[in-house]
């Protein structure tokens, strides 16, 4: 395939296509008419049109924006994945391909947006990570009793 444009040329969009077209074919392939597949086509589709789109921005803000959308869209793939797992409408291999492909896509999306977002405190906006352990639990359970 001859590429016309940049986005064309990076290789995660070239994954999120092939990953686009094997959604496609399991979608085709089960059985019943259920909501997932409706969004794992959807879902599917927005990974690689925010790629796309996101490439195509000038302002690094504005690629990560597009980035990190198609990073949220790849990880609804996965739960698509799981809902279709959990209703027994595709195998565990089937789901473990189609999880190594999607790993992939949302490394690399993970990559880029660090290339182009900075690591610096004033390049993202991060709530503080809390401590959840069981001694919590524990001892929200025994105020409870």
């Amino acid at each position: 395939m001859k590429t016309r444009f940049d986005h064309e040329k990076l290789r995660v969009y070239q994954d999120a296509v092939k990953f686009c077209g094997w959604a496609g074919n399991l979608i085709e392939s089960t059985e019943g008419k259920f909501a997932v597949k409706n969004q794992l086509d959807r879902a599917s589709t927005s990974i690689v049109l925010n790629i796309a789109e996101g490439n195509g921005k000038r302002s690094h803000p504005d690629r990560c924006r597009f980035l990190d959308i198609a990073r949220g869209s790849a990880v609804e793939c996965a739960a698509c994945l799981d809902v279709l797992q959990t209703r027994a409408r595709v195998d565990d291999a089937t789901v473990a391909a189609g999880k190594d492909q999607l790993v992939a896509i949302v490394s690399m999306i993970a990559g880029l947006i660090s290339r182009f977002g900075g690591n610096g405190p004033s390049s993202s906006v991060a709530e503080e990570q809390s401590d959840y352990g069981l001694e919590d639990y524990i001892e929200n359970e025994k105020e409870n009793e």
